[in-house]
């Protein structure tokens, strides 16, 4: 029940070409629930059913369904699916062994949750196993498992079930105050073909915007049409900010320092995978699909911890062939406010020391929050400053 959406050929195109829609349409729904319903299942968790909805909406195009192993095998070795398309990780669906035990290759299965909940119907092309030590050093460059993502991939059944995904109509969990920003990727194509831009760069964040991103993202406008402040609202670490209140940032800051014709805020319900380098490239390509013809790129994009040098997700771009991914990312340093500059700056543009430069750290923010103590003006809007605070 797969379709395919024919997109506005204004803007930049899809990967792949053609954005997926996988979800179930209205007067199919009720038969394949009451198919469903005789199938054998599969309990998956919250990500895989997030997973499930970035594929089925289109985000994750050309992706169809959770990877065979053809696909995985490509993706992990050399970044691209067995048919030569860029793509960087993997998106798996893993169950127990016991659970794999008696699905049979070629036949349907119903996805249910914990609850009992079924939420579609996978076609399921293949089973194997994988070596998740081997994946964990190539897609995160660490098998430790104190880094987040490997944890989750060690967290996982033994078994991957690859095939073709057909959700139900639904909508990936959202907090409080997120749904009015959601939108699919269709729906955000037609809202930028709606504004008139024709280049469009997309921001990936999952922390609010301070001053520094405030400075790369307008320094971006001044060559594209449009921004598309594109939030990551699924999943991230429990020190993380929670995305209710980070929407409320966005807001105050784009109300009073950003011109409103030229701003799209919209949401990104996928949970963060913390795989620096690959994951820059895998954002990159997931705005592509949201209607983007640039991507700005910063310091340690997507990172945790120390496990990727500063720069190594702008380094990783270099991996492809010009115009390969179909998308261009725009490079910046990390910027910062110089008071000898009276300015936001960076290493290019400054030629003062670092006693000069306010630049904070986010363990610094939220022990000065903590205190109720304010941030300088020079690191965070005062309206963003105060929404931390009184969060």
């Amino acid at each position: 029940m797969t379709t395919q959406v024919k997109d506005d050929m204004k803007l930049t195109p899809p990967h792949g070409g053609t954005l997926i829609n996988g979800y179930a349409v209205e007067d199919q729904t009720q038969a394949l629930r009451e198919e469903a319903s005789g199938l054998p299942s599969v309990v998956i968790n919250a990500r895989q059913l997030s997973d499930a909805h970035m594929i089925a909406q289109g985000a994750f195009s050309p992706l169809q369904g959770f990877m065979g192993h053809e696909d995985y095998s490509a993706v992990v070795k050399d970044m691209h699916l067995a048919n030569g398309q860029p793509w960087p990780i993997p998106v798996t669906l893993a169950v127990d062994s016991h659970q794999a035990a008696e699905l049979k290759e070629g036949k349907r299965i119903a996805l249910s949750m914990g609850d009992g909940e079924v939420v579609g119907v996978l076609s399921l092309q293949g089973k194997f196993r994988r070596d998740r030590e081997e994946e964990a050093l190539a897609v995160y460059r660490t098998t430790e498992e104190q880094h987040p993502g490997v944890a989750n991939l060690y967290q996982d059944g033994d078994v991957i079930l690859g095939g073709k995904v057909t959700l139900f109509p639904g909508l990936p969990a959202l907090e409080d105050g997120i749904l009015p920003h959601y939108r699919t990727p269709s729906q955000t194509r037609e809202a930028i073909s709606q504004l008139g831009w024709y280049t469009v760069v997309g921001f990936q964040t999952r922390n609010p915007v301070h001053r520094a991103h405030e400075y790369i993202q307008k320094c971006a406008l001044e060559a594209v049409d449009g921004l598309l402040l594109h939030p990551l609202v699924g999943e991230t670490k429990s020190d993380d900010i929670p995305a209710s209140v980070r929407m409320r940032c966005y807001q105050v800051l784009l109300e009073n320092y950003y011109p409103q014709d030229r701003v799209l805020l919209s949401v990104y319900p996928a949970f963060m995978r913390y795989a620096g380098p690959r994951e820059a490239i895998f954002h990159a390509l997931v705005r592509k699909n949201y209607g983007c013809t640039h991507f700005i790129v910063g310091r340690d994009h997507a990172g945790v911890g120390n496990y990727y040098g500063p720069y190594d997700a702008q380094h990783i771009f270099k991996e492809f062939q010009p115009g390969a991914l179909g998308i261009t990312p725009l490079f910046f340093e990390n910027s910062f406010f110089c008071r000898q500059c009276h300015g936001m700056a960076t290493e290019k543009t400054c030629p003062h020391g670092a006693d000069h430069r306010v630049s904070l750290s986010g363990t610094q923010v939220r022990e000065m929050l903590a205190k109720g103590e304010m941030p300088p003006e020079e690191f965070t809007r005062p309206e963003v400053a105060k929404v931390l605070m009184e969060s």
